[in-house]
């Protein structure tokens, strides 16, 4: 599939979440197109503290897409190259209000200071944002099941932990943390260490509990993959790629900031195709 082919929501997800763009070329050709919306919704969204200079503007953009939805619920869509394929998919797939309403409100989170208070806080904003985003996914590709659902969701939950793992550099470099307060302060980790990019033993106590928290996610999972047929598990393939995130920062020694944390990644297309080929997860 070339860029030139691709809709605009699918050119989007292929540039800037590029893993869940190789998930989605394993999901059946006729739902493809709403996964492709629905991501690109989520980019809208996640990015939203990178665009604005102040919290204030971030929670204004934020409110718009929330307008956004009651346009897409009445029946009204604007006209935007995201808002209008979603709502596309919306109708076509009954897809429900709250879902959506959950990535919005979790994703003013990241409109705040502080970081979160402790390890559930943490799950919390990793379940409102990627878990309700994967369920969605799973509805779009025909999952029915809520035991079905539930294993969409611990993929999101596990998928969101272990990329802000990976993303503790980014963020440390922008005097930002994402680790839950509980866990910095049980192991000491000095928020000057984590901010001027310092390795130390309590940040890597810290990623190795979330990590494990993470790894949980996946194994229950994994737990009701016979619930996934082929046609389906392109919502879930997410796990296959969390899986090998969470393998480099273990082959890292569970240091976020060394090197080998962020790969090397060969082969995850292949690993796709086997899953998919396998229903496996």
């Amino acid at each position: 599939m070339t860029a030139t082919q691709l809709s605009y929501c699918g050119q989007e997800v292929r540039t800037h979440d590029h893993d869940r763009f190789l998930t989605c070329l394993f999901a059946p050709t006729a739902h493809r197109e709403a996964l492709f919306a629905l991501y690109a919704f989520n980019l809208e969204i996640a990015k939203t503290a990178e665009v604005v200079s102040e919290a204030m503007l971030g929670r204004i953009r934020l409110q718009w897409w929330r307008e956004a939805l009651d346009g897409i619920y009445d029946g009204k869509p604007r006209k935007h190259a995201v808002v209008e394929p979603l709502a596309v998919a919306v109708t076509q797939y009954d897809l429900p209000r709250v879902l959506f309403d959950k990535i919005i409100n979790g994703r003013e989170l990241d409109l705040e200071d502080e970081p979160p208070c402790d390890l559930e806080a943490f799950e919390a904003y990793a379940a409102n944002t990627s878990a309700a985003l994967s369920r969605l996914a799973a509805m779009i590709l025909g999952s029915q099941e809520e035991v079905a659902l539930q294993s969409a969701d611990h993929v999101g939950s596990a998928w969101a932990m272990i990329g802000l793992l990976r993303a503790v550099p980014f963020h440390a470099a922008r005097k930002r943390s994402f680790l839950p307060t509980d866990l910095a302060d049980k192991h000491g980790l000095e928020q000057g260490d984590l901010f001027e990019l310092r390795r130390s033993d309590a940040l890597v106590k810290v990623t190795e509990e979330v990590a494990k928290r993470a790894e949980k996610h996946l194994k229950e999972a994994r737990a009701h993959r016979q619930r996934f047929e082929r046609s389906t598990v392109a919502a879930v393939l997410p796990a296959v790629i969390a899986r090998q995130y969470l393998n480099n920062l273990a082959a890292a020694g569970w240091d976020p900031l060394a090197p080998r944390a962020q790969g090397p990644n060969h082969g995850l297309a292949f690993k796709l195709f086997i899953a998919y080929l396998l229903g496996r997860y």
